[in-house]
């Protein structure tokens, strides 16, 4: 036994950061699926394939939602508090949460554990890690504690107390990590609760809490809400953040004729969250169109969230602002650096790469289906969205597999997966330079 744990260690020290997140996120998902496929993960009486338990293990930990088995009418007691705690893991991380054991415990932190938590959490320097996943685990208590008592009158309208008590706890996980799981059964979401103007509230908050990243909310405790005072990183995501929420409210309005709130809650979901107030596969196209594009741009950098990500957004907008006004790029009186925009258009083009690629499967797997209705499902599991026009259920276990890949590739990162497995140092000779016609 200490020669397999003298082995790992020895092989853990020996990995880049990226690598070992994406293998604690594999391995999580497997550990995961083995846990919902015991007899008393499900209802007496039910079963669940290992490709559906692997589906939902993935969909947990990646936070997005999509689900082929309904979650309360299929799993017990048991299988949701399983997904659950997957949903918690999956959103903060494995390394953040690898680090608050540990800070539990009593144990120091190596260097190599700061630097799995710096490639968790996105961020810049190792300095005041311990801190950092200290105010991390304290934010997420607090933002989910206030979520699932605010939540819970609107569940205990309809259900019995205590299960009132476990489906605001669930409800509020779910929500400030991004992940569509709804513990209501009928795979009717949160349609019934179209009108409840405080669960709406309450889910609107805790969603784009989580979904604007960590740093962003620190930033803006410590600046107590003075936008002049916050750094370049959080006017971005803020700005990027309302611009978004706002003009895909208003576009939903436009294109399907729904209210406000409705709107709202829409394009507020569509940044990831994956819950839904109405029927998707009721919407025009021009409906899904809109919400496929906020999907796809998804949430901010060290979050809970998934896409593209606002900030990746941000720069290409601001490159088109540049061309036309011939300004650098930049904005609130700063310059972004000159490797910006290289790595926003990798990082855009790597997703639309993905997207293509899991579409022309998905036709290819479901030929008889619509073809917007794949497109959406690929999106929507690429950036973790987990929203769905109500096809996941009935795909081929093909399908399953490739959204599964997918849903793995948009939590881990198309670019970070793809530079896991090479390490080549950059070379010292150049080519000479030459230029060639674009456009």
């Amino acid at each position: 036994m200490s020669y397999i744990r003298s082995a790992i260690s020895k092989f853990l020290k020996t990995q880049p950061p990226a690598r070992i997140i994406a293998l604690g996120f594999a391995l999580l998902i497997l550990c995961g699926a083995a846990l919902l496929m015991l007899p008393f993960a499900v209802h007496p009486g039910l079963h669940i394939a290992p490709l559906d338990a692997l589906f939902t293990a993935t969909s947990a930990v990646c936070v997005t939602g999509l689900v082929v088995v309904d979650t309360a009418d299929t799993f017990s007691m048991f299988g949701q508090v399983v997904i659950a705690v997957l949903i918690q893991i999956g959103g903060l991380g494995v390394a953040s949460i690898g680090m608050g054991l540990a800070l539990v415990t009593g144990r120091r932190i190596n260097l190599k554990g700061r630097s799995l938590v710096r490639e968790a959490l996105n961020v810049e320097s190792l300095d005041g890690m311990v801190r950092l996943v200290r105010a991390v685990l304290l934010m997420t208590l607090i933002c989910e504690g206030a979520g699932a008592v605010l939540g819970f009158p609107a569940f205990a309208g309809s259900h019995m107390p205590l299960q009132a008590v476990w489906l605001s706890i669930f409800h509020s996980i779910a929500s400030f990590n991004n992940a569509g799981f709804d513990a209501l059964g009928g795979g009717t979401n949160l349609i019934p609760y179209r009108g409840d103007v405080l669960l709406n509230i309450v889910t609107d908050a805790l969603v784009i809490v989580g979904g604007i990243g960590f740093m962003v909310i620190l930033d803006v405790g410590r600046c107590r809400g003075n936008f002049r005072k916050m750094t370049f990183h959080t006017k971005v995501v803020l700005t990027t953040t309302a611009v978004l929420l706002f003009g895909g409210a208003a576009l939903l309005q436009i294109t399907d004729h729904l209210d406000f709130m409705t709107a709202f809650f829409q394009s507020m979901t569509a940044r990831t969250a994956g819950f839904s107030t109405v029927d998707l596969s009721g919407l025009s196209s021009a409906g899904l169109l809109v919400i496929m594009v906020l999907m796809f741009v998804g949430a901010s950098p060290g979050s809970t969230g998934g896409g593209i990500k606002t900030t990746t957004f941000f720069v290409l907008m601001q490159q088109v602002r540049s061309i036309f006004s011939k300004r650098r790029l930049g904005a609130f009186h700063r310059r972004l650096p000159d490797g910006s925009l290289a790595k926003a258009a990798t990082i855009t083009l790597m997703g639309l790469i993905v997207v293509s690629c899991g579409t022309f499967a998905l036709c290819i797997l479901e030929p008889e289906t619509d073809f917007l209705r794949l497109l959406f499902e690929q999106v929507s599991a690429y950036s973790t969205a987990g929203l769905s026009t109500g096809i996941t259920a009935g795909l081929r276990a093909g399908s399953k597999a490739v959204l599964i890949f997918t849903m793995f590739i948009g939590r881990v990162g198309a670019v970070t997966l793809l530079s896991l497995w090479v390490e080549r140092p950059e070379p010292s000779a150049h080519y000479t330079e030459e230029a060639i016609t674009i456009g």
